[in-house]
């Protein structure tokens, strides 16, 4: 079997979309006994059809009464070929404008007209007829459309039809298999033995007989436990596909899955509240947007409310197109390059649509610096440039790969085509987070200078603490930020010594009169051995010193002395003289007091409590219940 294909309907009421469909493929998609008295299809019908080897469409056949309009939304969601019912005895009517409205809106660019009812009228009446079609799609990606008379009644002009099918097929590319799943439920039901079913065109991806999936934007999990394709049982169900899924799972329920809802595989989906769009407004509409329009969305089978904030400043008139950000009053599942209709609010028809830029963006008010051109490179640039620019705009933030996927609407080997591509430019991933090359180039400078103005401020510190480091960096994943220290230390750099990071080579240089603090310090703790002065009992011309505390904490990284305590420093060669001298004297012995240690450790009680805490914290002793233990060497 070949590619499958979606093919949907468009077309003024009674223009006989749905005749044709049948006499195309025997199925009748009238299936509503409310659609069969009234003679209108007024929810999605579907077939199948197979107009030649190697091609197969899934057929959605949407209705035109103007009161379904919102209908026709959800099933043009993800056609690769539009076919166009106009009835040759009525022309080209209200709704068939709308319709084309849509499809063009929504990113179609394959059409086949159909010129129904052909039987009911005469030679002259059916090239005006034609020359009406023609004059709607001109200057439209569709003006060279074909157009192909046919009766269903009569049954004239089908294997013409297939035939101009079959060839808008071979010119289609339609949905990636290869690609991340998404469903947009367009229908919610019980079957009794089977438990909850949602039905609904496969977007893009394969979806799999016991896989593994979330239905957004509730975030439930849930598995597959059995699919249909075109009504018949399937172990998969590929894109273009007519899909009916049964689901299960713990927390599942079936009164919270409803259309617009989304079954998707991946784990970089997010559920929107916010879009980034390019909005473009219909020129046969006699809208304009202003600033805080109230709106309906329509994407995928989702219909919600919105406020539409304009980024480009000023209206956009009729024709007009620019930046702006749908602020959703209810959430919805969006991908990069998805595209979208908007109605307006009140009376309801629609006035415009677009494309979806950022699925998850910060908010905005105003395009700033290179924003704007980062969001064109998403929009309509190469994978490459696309990736870049997602990641550039995410900056410190990064991107998870997968995230990656949903961001830009590229499905996942092209993400990993263009991330492999710009790693030669310097972009980096660490751990979860993709950063674009000049995120990293900017990180870079940044940490450098950072440590460069720590040892100009502090030039006797022989670092700036790893915490501190990340600080310079806000919102950034630590983890891209020791991607990133770790490469300086790669190259040479950096230096990291014992939690502190520094210029590689870098070394605390101390004037004549540092030194001359450093060596009287040096000299008052050795002489004092085990029982020095505490830093407030120093002598005045050292406790004055405004480098007091920056030599003894340089003393202290050199391992000259040690802090006992915040305020109580010791002479490291004295410590490491007692600890031998603890081990050898009582080693193996348990459940010592303070005073047992006073024979090997001639202090007073002062200096003795923080000479045995530090013994614990550094293992020479071992404090229990019931005393100390001396370990043996």
């Amino acid at each position: 079997m070949g590619r499958t294909l979606i093919l949907g309907t468009a077309g003024h009421i009674d223009h006989g979309k749905t005749a044709l469909v049948r006499a195309l493929t025997g199925v009748d998609t009238d299936r509503l006994r409310e659609e069969k008295e009234r003679g209108i299809t007024i929810d999605l019908g579907f077939a199948e059809f197979m107009p030649g080897e190697g091609v197969q469409f899934g057929v959605v056949d949407v209705p035109g009464h103007e009161g379904f309009i919102r209908n026709m939304l959800a099933g043009a969601t993800g056609i690769d070929v539009v076919l166009l019912a106009v009835a040759a005895d009525e022309g080209v009517m209200p709704q068939t404008r709308e319709h084309l409205d849509i499809v063009r809106l929504l990113g179609v660019e394959t059409m086949v007209v159909a010129l129904t009812k052909c039987d009911l009228v005469d030679e002259e009446w059916l090239e005006l007829a034609g020359e009406d079609v023609r004059d709607l799609l001109r200057d439209t990606v569709f003006e060279d459309a074909p157009i192909v008379h046919t009766s269903a009644a009569a049954g004239s002009g089908l294997a013409d039809l297939r035939a101009a099918l079959i060839a808008a097929a071979e010119n289609t590319q339609g949905g990636a298999e290869e690609d991340l799943a998404r469903l947009p439920i367009d229908r919610v039901f019980t079957v009794h033995g089977t438990g909850t079913v949602v039905t609904g065109t496969l977007w893009s991806g394969t979806l799999r007989d016991g896989a593994k999936v979330r239905i957004l934007p509730t975030g439930v999990d849930g598995r597959i436990r059995g699919l249909q394709v075109h009504g018949t049982m399937s172990d998969r169900a590929a894109a273009g596909q007519r899909t009916a899924v049964a689901l299960t799972g713990s927390s599942l329920k079936r009164e919270e899955l409803e259309r617009g809802a989304t079954v998707v595989t991946g784990s970089g989906w997010v559920t929107s509240s916010m879009l980034t769009v390019w909005l473009t407004v219909l020129e046969s509409s006699s809208w304009e947007i202003v600033d805080g329009q109230r709106v309906r969305v329509h994407l995928g089978t989702a219909e919600v409310m919105a406020r539409v904030r304009l980024l480009s400043g000023g209206d956009l008139s009729a024709g007009a197109a620019g930046w702006a950000q749908l602020r959703l009053e209810t959430p919805l599942v969006a991908r990069g390059r998805d595209p979208f209709v908007i109605r307006s609010y009140s009376p309801v028809t629609t006035i415009g649509g677009g494309v979806v830029v950022e699925p998850d963006p910060p908010k905005r008010r105003r395009l700033e610096g290179l924003s704007g051109q980062r969001l064109e490179a998403l929009r309509t640039g190469s994978a490459v440039d696309a990736v870049r620019a997602a990641l550039e705009l995410r900056g410190w933030r990064g991107a998870d790969p997968d995230a990656l996927q949903v961001l830009t609407g590229l499905p996942p080997h092209r993400v990993d085509e263009a991330l492999a591509e710009l790693s030669a430019e310097g972009s980096r991933i660490w751990g979860t987070s993709a950063l674009a090359a000049s995120t990293v180039e900017e990180g870079t400078t940044l940490l450098l200078d950072g440590v460069d103005r720590f040892h100009a401020s502090d030039p006797l510190r022989p670092g700036l603490p790893l915490e501190r480091l990340r600080q310079i960096l806000p919102g950034a994943d630590p983890r891209a930020v020791d991607g990133l220290v770790g490469t300086l230390v790669e190259d040479g750099l950096l230096e990291i010594v014992e939690g502190m990071a520094r210029r590689a080579g870098f070394r605390p240089s101390l004037s004549d009169a540092q030194v001359r603090v450093r060596d009287q310090l040096l000299s008052t703790f050795r002489a004092a051995g085990l029982a020095p002065p505490t830093v407030d009992e120093l002598p005045g011309s050292l406790r004055q010193d405004s480098d007091l505390w920056p030599i003894l904490k340089l003393l202290e990284s050199s391992a000259e002395l040690v802090a006992l305590v915040d305020d109580l420093f010791v002479d490291a060669k004295a410590l490491d003289e007692a600890a031998r001298a603890v081990r050898a004297s009582l080693g193996g012995r348990e459940g010592l007091g303070p005073s047992d240690f006073r024979d090997v450790l001639p202090v007073t009680r002062k200096h003795l409590i923080p000479l045995l805490a530090y013994f614990d914290r550094t293992g020479v002793t071992l404090r229990g219940p019931h005393g100390r233990d001396v370990l043996e060497d």
